[in-house]
């Protein structure tokens, strides 16, 4: 291997080949499900607000809350659908037009309401305009808050970002994965070349610029790599197990997500160990949700090890990409400890 093939490696790094360009800035986004929940229970509180106004006791409030809600919830769920069918094309526009767009979907869902409403005989006279305006301002409301959630959302992710930045190069894993390269290059040099193909690989895709996210098939990529090398420095004492379900590999994970969880496996279950340990990496498809787990054996009379700002990050990262959508679980399960991620499919 010549040294300008592993310097080319770097070619581009700031542009991977499969990463996605800048998406269009959206002001909501309607297909999310935790969109879709909140908008539902902000115009439930609101509808049950505005019945007590019309209501003298506590019956007549149900009533009326329920009346309301007959006309709320289906213009609501109109609203969510449309909005979502046309994410692509709202995405071009400005945020004044998206904001103009939203009220606009609202009314038109307000008077949709209106008309069930008359059309089963539960209103006497339709309200036309007033139905119209009330869809426009929840619409409105409903639109600020989700905008005022994703400001206040904003510094966690630039926290999230920069821990992921930072977490990257990992001095330690470079010192020592040099340091097994030297002992080999004289002994084995062919091992040797192989294992600074690896590290060329994986510096590729850690210094690249990837979009919100990537396929989980390509984090598994990056954690074979990284698996390989560090199996040249523990030799058997680095037992790995794969169970990998190919229809999982298009699900959706944040950028340098599965390559920590595996190098914290390694760093609390191998290395402290002078038997060594077992990992195990698996990911499932199961009924439109997709379960991966990255487990370790736990070294005789260790506590919780692996509890700290690097799984912390990791859940937020997910939570950030997937937020209701995305589970994520870390503690000791028997003799393993376990760390347990389920997403969309």
């Amino acid at each position: 291997m010549q040294d300008n093939e592993i310097l080319s490696g770097f070619d581009g790094a700031r542009q991977s080949p499969g990463s996605a360009g800048p998406l269009a800035a959206m002001v909501f986004d309607a297909c999310h499900v935790g969109v879709v929940l909140r908008a539902i229970l902000f115009v439930e509180i609101v509808a049950g607000v505005a019945a007590m106004f019309a209501a003298d006791a506590l019956l007549d409030w149900w009533l009326q809350w329920a009346l309301l809600s007959a006309a709320a919830l289906p213009a609501t769920l109109v609203w969510l659908i449309v909005a979502c069918s046309s994410k692509t094309w709202l995405a071009r526009l400005a945020e004044p037009g998206q904001y103009a767009v939203g009220m606009l979907l609202g009314a038109l869902s307000g008077v949709y309401g209106c008309a069930m409403l008359a059309w089963s005989g539960l209103v006497g006279r339709p309200a036309w305009a007033a139905s119209a305006a009330a869809g426009a301002a929840l619409a409105l409301g409903l639109v600020g808050a989700l905008v005022l959630r994703s400001r206040g959302r904003a510094p966690a992710a630039a926290t999230a970002r920069l821990a992921a930045l930072q977490a990257r190069i990992e001095p330690h894993f470079l010192f020592n994965t040099l340091n097994t390269a030297i002992a080999l290059v004289r002994a084995e040099p062919a091992r040797a070349e192989a294992l600074l193909e690896d590290l060329s690989e994986l510096f590729r895709h850690a210094l690249a610029e990837h979009g919100a996210s990537v396929a989980l098939s390509d984090e598994i990529a990056l954690a074979r790599t990284y698996l390989a090398i560090e199996q040249l420095r523990f030799g058997q004492r680095l037992r790995i197990e794969w169970a990998l379900d190919p229809r999982a590999g298009q699900a959706r994970l944040p950028p340098l997500m599965l390559q920590p969880l595996v190098e914290n496996a390694v760093r609390h279950g191998v290395q402290p160990s002078e038997s060594g340990a077992t990992l195990r990496i698996s990911s499932l498809l199961r009924g439109g949700r997709v379960l991966i787990k990255v487990a370790n054996t736990v070294p005789a009379g260790a506590g919780d090890a692996g509890h700290g700002l690097g799984l912390r990050n990791v859940g937020e990262r997910l939570r950030l990409l997937h937020d209701l959508q995305g589970s994520f679980r870390a503690g000791r399960v028997g003799p393993w400890y376990q760390v347990r991620i389920e997403i969309p499919a």
